[in-house]
Order: C-alpha cells, then structure tokens, then sequence
C-alpha cells in the first residue's frame, strides 16, 4: 500500500516537469531586445516555374506584415540588422529555377499601418551562409525536391554567415507565408508576446 508520503512524491514528480515547461521561456531576450530585422529569401530556396514570384512575394508578404505589427524596423540588408527573417515558400516539388534573378531586388518601398519603408541596396548584399567551392552562383534549372509547408525562420543577425547557425525560432505551416493573414508572423507575435508574458512572471 502506498503512503501519504510516497503520494505526495509522485505527484511533485509529476507536476515539476509541467511547471518547469509551462516557465519557459519561448524564445531567448536577445530576440526581444532586438529592434532591427532584415527579410530575406532562404538560400538554395528555387522559384517554381509555375510560379516564378512566390518566393518573392512571400518576402514582401512578411515585410508587410511585420511593418504593419510595427515592432522591428526593417531594414534592407542582413548586415545591419539584430535579427534575419528567412522566408521559403512551400511547393510539391518539379522544376524550379535556382539563384533565379526575380530574388533580387536593389529598391524596396513598402508601405503598411501608416509607415513607409524605403531600402535601397548598395552594392553587393551580405552573404547569408558559406559558399561551397565551385558552386555555381548564377540563375540555374535545378529539380527541387521541397516541403510543401512555407517555412519562416528567425536568426541571430549582425554575425558572419547569420543562416549557418541554428534558427532561434521556425514556424512552418501550409500557406503561412499567404496575404492578408500571414500567418507565420502572426505566430511570431505571438511567440514574442508569450515569452514577455513569462519573462514577467520570472521571480
């Protein structure tokens, strides 16, 4: 037979674990404290032929949306920024065209919540990861074998090759990168908002 105190052990043992998860918090401060983010496309991330722009709009989509939320200042370039937002739009696979030059762009004006953002690309942007060697760097059929799912991820900005590293956040979700909702960012908000909510609660 079980005694009053072998009872309240095993509950204590069940409860710490939910109590320790329910405590976490959801993403690092660095991320909260940061006040500038950059959006870019994933690297490697082809543009179906069907649909050329997806990649692309899916980037001005969160750029939108994350203007219009109106916590971060976007800016143009991952170099210059706390955080880097990298976007890939879901797609069943078949041909896609890597480096495609529709991922360029040298003037973004975006507009959104009653604030205008206007970046202008100086030269040749950062790079985001490291290149292999002998990998060619321009427009290229390719056959890419993807994740029907849009990915957004969220790095450490202000670093060397920023997307080498581990993600500090990823939502990945069927069109959750789509307008008007964009329900990646939306996530992200939330995410943000939780953490700060724990963060308060911390003794």
């Amino acid at each position: 037979m079980l005694t009053r105190s072998t009872l309240i052990s095993l509950v204590l043992v069940a409860v710490v674990p939910l109590a320790a998860a329910k405590n976490k918090q959801v993403l690092p401060n660095y991320v909260l404290q940061a006040e500038t983010v950059a959006v870019v496309i994933q690297p490697g991330a082809g543009e179906p032929v069907a649909n050329p722009t997806a990649n692309r709009s899916a980037e001005e989509n969160v750029e939108k949306a994350l203007s219009q939320w109106g916590r971060y200042r976007l800016v143009p370039d991952a170099q210059f920024a706390d955080l880097v937002i990298a976007v890939r739009k879901g797609h069943g696979g078949g041909p896609t065209i890597a480096n495609s030059p529709t991922d360029n762009r040298p003037v973004t004006i975006q507009s959104g919540g009653g604030t205008t953002r206007v970046g202008v690309q100086q030269g040749r942007p950062s790079d985001l990861t490291s290149q292999l060697p002998g990998e060619p760097a321009g427009p290229r059929p390719a056959n890419e074998i993807g994740s029907t799912e849009d990915s957004f991820e969220v790095y450490r900005g202000k670093v060397q090759y920023p997307l080498d590293a581990a993600p500090l956040w990823r939502y990945m979700a069927k069109d959750a990168l789509d307008a008007p909702e964009v329900r990646a960012v939306e996530q992200f908000r939330k995410a943000v908002a939780d953490s700060e909510q724990q963060q308060k609660q911390k003794p």
